[in-house]
């Protein structure tokens, strides 16, 4: 569904977006490459204060290569929730109008709950969809006033399956941002940190590069999930073997 959203979500005139929060990040000298003259490498302390740690909301448009960050020193719902919708918000006065008729519109949203074995029930009224959120699946994220917040304002969660989070973009750009803001660096405190990483956001946004769905290492994926190796040779199977248990073979069981 994740992956469907990734690859039909603009071609039905929705938005999709990733949410994730990154860290917690450490007040200690991080390894990486700095630029240095040659035969003075860069000394870092054998010492140093653990003077907290920091965390990064992040709001990710891979259709664009966008992103939107802020640190803070925990994440908790009350941090969380709010900047959610203040960014949201935002997204949303900048996207066109879509007034489908009522039917079509819940047709859509249920589209989205198709194969779901728990679904969350939809409110009897809904707007028209205009955004699809990727979330992991967290228990914050699913706060009955935080989800009714998203249904009214067109934005349907799509969480991530236990495990998961490969499916969620915004660890890519996370992993990007990280090394850019803190490689070969020693920040002195947790509002250092955040500030670095709002730096490097901002300059990133400046000529985004848009991510996509899909590439070698889906296609290896879907590979694995279609074939089960049987081991001894190159043979391979199409179905999983079923397990043998201790009569399977005609052995007595051992009492």
């Amino acid at each position: 569904m994740i992956e469907d959203a990734y690859t039909a979500g603009a071609s039905l005139g929705l938005s999709v977006w990733c949410c994730d929060e990154a860290g917690p990040f450490q007040t200690v000298p991080h390894p990486g490459q700095s630029w240095r003259p040659e035969g003075e490498p860069e000394r870092l302390p054998h010492e140093y204060v653990r003077n907290g740690t920091a965390k990064v909301l992040t709001l990710f448009h891979p259709a664009t290569g966008r992103v939107r960050v802020e640190g803070a020193r925990r994440c908790t719902n009350a941090v969380l929730h709010p900047w959610l919708k203040r960014e949201l918000s935002d997204v949303l006065a900048s996207l066109p109008e879509r007034p489908p008729p009522a039917a079509q519109s819940r047709a859509e949203w249920e589209r989205w709950q198709q194969g779901l074995k728990v679904r969350v029930t939809l409110p009897q009224r809904l707007p028209p969809l205009r955004v699809l959120l990727v979330l992991d699946n967290l228990t914050g994220h699913k706060t009955p006033e935080f989800v009714l917040w998203l249904f009214a304002h067109g934005i349907m969660p799509l969480y991530t399956p236990l495990g998961g989070s490969w499916l969620n973009m915004a660890e890519s750009i996370q992993r990007v941002l990280k090394r850019r803001a803190l490689a070969g660096q020693h920040p002195s405190g947790p509002e250092e940190i955040g500030a670095w990483f709002a730096a490097v956001a901002a300059r990133w946004n400046e000529g985004p590069t848009p991510f996509e769905w899909g590439g070698k290492r889906s296609e290896r994926r879907k590979r694995q999930r279609e074939r089960h190796r049987v081991g001894g040779s190159g043979a391979q199977t199409r179905r999983p073997l079923p397990r043998a248990g201790p009569t399977s073979y005609g052995h007595e069981q051992r009492k």
